[in-house]
C-alpha cells in the first residue's frame, strides 16, 4: 500500500517503551495491572508491553487477548469472523489496559469494555493505543498514547507489526472509505 509513513520501527519502539513507563507510573507499579491486546493487533502489542514493564518493574504483567466480533454495535450486519479470547487470568480487582494498534471511532474499544465486562469486575479499566487518530463517535479516551496523527475520515492506515507482518510501521493513504476490515491490519474503529 502506497501512502506516507507515519511511524518506522525506532519510532514504534520508543512509542511503546514510553506507554510502558506511563502504565507503570499511572499505577504505581505493575502488581496488579494486567494487559489485554484487543485482536489482530492489540495482542502482539500488549505482549511487548509486557516485557517491557518486566525491564522496568521486575514484574511481567499477565498478557491476555479479546476478539471483539461479537460485542460490536453492527453485529449481526458484518458477521465478522470470530476468533477465540484468551484471557488466563482473573481480571477481577486487576487494573486492565486494553491495547490497541489505532483508536478511531471508538466503537471497537467500547465493544472490547463490554466482553471484558462479561468476565469480572477489573478496579480499572485503561486504554493504550500506538497511534490515535481523531473522528470518536463515543465518549472514549486514551489513557496511553503512542501517536497522535490526526487524519480524514477517508484515510487508512494501516499498521505492520514484526509478529504478524514481518516489519514494523505505520503507514497512511488516502481512500475512498474507511475500512472495517481487522485482519489486514487497516484501521476499523
Amino acid at each position: 500500500m502506497a501512502g506516507r509513513k507515519v511511524m518506522d520501527a525506532d519510532e514504534i519502539r520508543r512509542a511503546m517503551t514510553r506507554i510502558a513507563h506511563e502504565i507503570v507510573e499511572r499505577n504505581r507499579g505493575a502488581e496488579q495491572v494486567g494487559l489485554v491486546g484487543i485482536l489482530m493487533r492489540g495482542a502482539p502489542l500488549a505482549a511487548r508491553l509486557a516485557g517491557m514493564i518486566r525491564e522496568i518493574e521486575g514484574i511481567t504483567p499477565p498478557v491476555g487477548s479479546v476478539d471483539v466480533g461479537l460485542y460490536r454495535d453492527d453485529y449481526p450486519a458484518r458477521r465478522p469472523a470470530v476468533r477465540p479470547s484468551d484471557i488466563p487470568y482473573d481480571i477481577t480487582g486487576r487494573h486492565i489496559v486494553l491495547v490497541d494498534e489505532v483508536l478511531f471511532t471508538g466503537r471497537t474499544v467500547r465493544a472490547a469494555i463490554d466482553a471484558l465486562i462479561d468476565l469480572g469486575r477489573p478496579a480499572s479499566v485503561q486504554l493504550a493505543v500506538l497511534l490515535d487518530r481523531g473522528h470518536r463517535e463515543l465518549p472514549i479516551r486514551p489513557d496511553f498514547v503512542g501517536k497522535n496523527v490526526p487524519t480524514a475520515r477517508t484515510e487508512h492506515v494501516k499498521v505492520s507489526l514484526t509478529e504478524l507482518d514481518g516489519e514494523d510501521s505505520v503507514v497512511i493513504s488516502s481512500g475512498t472509505g474507511t475500512s472495517r476490515d481487522r485482519t489486514n491490519g487497516m484501521d476499523r474503529g
